[in-house]
């Protein structure tokens, strides 16, 4: 295009006029003029080119009296050890690129257990839990845990204490088995999941003895993938948004009342789009309704 003869002038557009009517940087188009060098480096070339650092890892390597280590320690080696200058991330690609990286800390497993769906078709198949920490002036640290169905994302149960323990982590889906079962008992909600992290909490004797009791089957997110809690996740997200970022709570009991009233308000008024833009009481009472029909 450049070299077009110009009708109007008689004189070749040239390279200048074409980028700027391009918007194009003439400097891309020298650039991809220039012959491409197949594994070319882009920019100035190293002081120490990759093979010398490559004898340099593997001498550092051999010297090692310990394994398995990674290459910031190798960085760290040549630099302060040997005065050798070279960047963490360059150090990185040519360990993994001659396999000099220790295999045990590559993640094991397959890719993408789960097949994308954690909603169900109905409720009372699935309650996905986690809980967060907030900052109160008085008291410090406490925690908020709740309960949330999958199924229309409805807050089902939830609890605000000072201790994070496996005690309090169980309120949520207690206070939830009250509202749905009507009751706490054994075997009381047979057919029910419980969809959760690896929280010390969760994987506790006490937190899955009290699970088998009720009949509720465990069910842990892949590791890897937070999207499997996904539902409890969302819901912590929305509750942070609304209830804590921006706000100060002098005690416990303020952040108690203050999720109290918002949980309330999202079981009735917030709308979701995967319930066609009903809120989680909404959903649930229409679906009662059918089944009673």
């Amino acid at each position: 295009m450049s070299a077009t003869i110009s009708p109007a002038t008689g004189q070749r557009y040239g390279i200048r006029r074409v980028c700027l009517a391009w918007g194009v940087p003439r400097s891309s188009v020298y650039f991809r003029r220039l012959p491409k060098v197949q594994g070319a480096r882009r920019g100035p070339k190293p002081a120490v080119p990759d093979a010398e650092v490559l004898e340099h890892i593997q001498a550092d390597l051999a010297a090692s009296p310990f394994i398995e280590e990674g290459h910031r320690k190798v960085w760290a080696r040549l630099r302060y050890s040997q005065k050798i200058c070279v960047g963490r991330h360059r150090i990185l690609r040519i360990m993994r690129e001659n396999r000099l990286l220790s295999p045990h800390r590559a993640f094991q497993g397959e890719d993408k257990l789960h097949d994308g769906r954690i909603t169900t078709d109905k409720p009372n198949e699935m309650w996905g839990t986690d809980g967060t920490k907030v900052m109160v002036v008085k008291e410090g640290l406490v925690w908020i845990f709740a309960a949330i169905e999958h199924w229309n994302a409805e807050v089902v149960g939830w609890h605000v204490t000072k201790n994070g323990d496996r005690f309090n982590a169980l309120e949520p889906v207690r206070m939830g088995l009250k509202k749905h079962y009507g009751r706490v008992a054994a075997g009381i909600a047979a057919g029910l999941a419980v969809r959760h992290d690896h929280g010390c909490q969760y994987t506790s004797g006490h937190f899955k003895k009290e699970l088998d009791l009720w009949g509720i089957r465990q069910s842990l997110g892949y590791v890897r993938e937070p999207e499997t809690d996904g539902v409890a996740e969302r819901f912590f997200k929305t509750l942070k948004q609304q209830v804590i970022t921006g706000r100060i709570y002098q005690t416990l009991e303020d952040l108690r009342k203050a999720v109290a009233t918002f949980v309330g308000h999202y079981n009735r008024e917030w709308r979701l789009e995967k319930l066609r833009w009903r809120s989680p009481d909404e959903a649930r009472t229409e679906w009662l309704a059918k089944v009673a029909a």
